[in-house]
């Protein structure tokens, strides 16, 4: 893209020319939520595919290590969604408002804070392994196979968090296909070689970890490419690239929310496991086959997720570009549509959990009757509101990508946080383990309730703003 030339406008007008203000609402969100569906599809569809070779190869306790493993992983997708979500946000709300240079200062910015994010967690977390695992909710069964595998996924934590980061900056800069592309090698390159390790090289656990790394380095370095080679409007010369707190505080006040909503996550993760562990412990089931049997699920919603989230993020630069450009329609017309397809997906996934949680669950390779009877109440019980469940991420991204990071804060925040949080350490006080399984679908019913009126009043909102900037006669 020639450097002089301005992608967009802040008058309402046609956009620039740029295809984000253009181009027909429908056609864009093939465009641009496809490949990132697709990219999270299949990311899922490997973690769930190593799940199940776990399950096989190593067992319940792997499951479970894996589990224990987890809120790792998600507060490394926070750190990345922070600085990554933040900074597509802001690039094309700039480009939206015509202003390159700004545009490129924040996509440098964006990836030199990924980089240095990355390294520090990845350190923190070789230096304090084992005081982490045990903080994560591991039982002494599960600790020494949580060890070895959380020590190896750490080395690739920051790649991991690079490649996430910089793969929302090359949806961003108009390159879809470029991220579904970066993100599909990695796990392809898992789903074929971790069937070799688990059961021709037979390295266990430990093997199907390094593998995970080895695929994360791979994605970093193919978005290192991009951005070297064939970036549209993304520079990474030095004036760029040079870290600068006033940008990183612009930066994260856009993605704020994103990562709340992965901290969150990761709390809830963490509450959960050592909940699990200690009500568990007085059950039929014991300690492990709680975390086992929650660790699968969580995989399976997953892929559910991927198909959310992915519809939210193939939809943030056309909201950031037409809000910036003052295209109020085209920004309403996006979010209605994306509402509509998230829960199309929320519905077909409530009848799949709800009518086949034991066919679901037996894929894992665990056959034991307590382990089955567990995850399938679990699974038809926790997950019973996933129907309404692709409202929330839809909202949340909303909000960031116009700008509206609070709202969009608060939106993350209701169901994990101000919600499932509090349930999840009251209910059980009463019911047990049982009171876990009902803190999922009440917290969900309630955010899902607060996600539709905050969308109603910011619509309101949005058209006093159309009025305002409709052109006189």
């Amino acid at each position: 893209m020639n450097a002089n030339k301005k992608p967009g406008r802040g008058d309402g007008g046609d956009g620039g020319g740029n295809p984000l203000g253009t181009e027909r609402i429908g056609r864009l969100m093939l465009r641009f939520a496809i490949p990132a569906i697709v990219s999270m599809l299949v990311n899922a569809l490997y973690n769930l595919i190593d799940q199940v070779l776990i399950g096989f190869a190593v067992g319940m306790l792997g499951i479970a290590a894996t589990n224990i493993a987890f809120p790792l992983t998600t507060i490394s997708t926070a750190t990345a969604l922070l600085l990554g979500i933040g900074g597509a946000s802001n690039y094309n709300l700039r480009l939206g408002e015509g202003d390159a240079e700004a545009s490129r200062r924040v996509a440098g910015n964006t990836l030199s804070y990924l980089a240095i994010a990355g390294t520090v967690i990845g350190a923190v977390v070789l230096i304090f392994t084992n005081p982490l695992v045990m903080a994560f909710g591991s039982t002494e069964t599960v600790r020494p196979l949580a060890l070895s595998y959380t020590t190896i996924i750490a080395i690739g934590v920051p790649f991991g968090i690079f490649t996430t980061g910089a793969c929302a900056l090359i949806r961003a800069d108009g390159s879809p296909r470029f991220a579904m592309t970066c993100t599909l090698v990695g796990a392809i390159f898992n789903i074929v070689v971790d069937p070799i390790i688990a059961f021709v090289l037979k390295w266990g656990l430990v093997g199907l970890a390094w593998s995970t790394t080895i695929g994360q380095m791979m994605t970093a370095a193919i978005a290192v490419y991009y951005f070297m080679a064939k970036a549209n409007n993304i520079s990474v010369k030095r004036q760029y690239i040079t870290p600068r707190l006033s940008l990183l505080k612009v930066i994260c006040a856009l993605g704020i929310s994103s990562c709340i909503n992965q901290v969150a996550m990761a709390i809830i993760q963490i509450t959960m496991n050592n909940t699990l562990r200690h009500y568990g412990a007085a059950s039929i089931y014991g300690s492990d086959i709680p975390l086992g049997s929650v660790g699968a699920i969580a995989k399976l919603n997953v892929v559910f997720v991927a198909f959310t989230v992915g519809i939210a993020q193939g939809c943030q630069p056309i909201h950031g570009f037409n809000y910036g450009a003052k295209q109020y329609d085209r920004v309403k017309k996006t979010l209605r549509l994306a509402i509509m397809a998230a829960s199309a997906v929320s519905i077909l996934v409530f009848c799949t959990f709800q009518l086949f949680p034991r066919q679901l669950m037996i894929i894992f390779g665990e056959n034991d009757p307590l382990y089955l009877q567990f995850a399938e109440r679990y699974l038809r019980i926790y997950m019973f509101m996933t129907f309404v469940n692709g409202v929330q991420p839809i909202t949340s991204n909303f909000f960031t990508s116009i700008g509206r990071a609070k709202r969009g804060m608060w939106v993350s925040l209701t169901r994990q946080i101000l919600f499932l949080l509090p349930l999840l350490l009251i209910l059980p006080l009463f019911f047990g383990l049982d009171g876990v399984m009902y803190a999922g679908p009440a917290a969900d019913f309630v955010a899902a309730g607060l996600s539709v009126a905050l969308i109603a009043l910011e619509l309101q909102r949005i058209n006093a703003l159309q009025q305002l900037h409709a052109p006189t006669v």
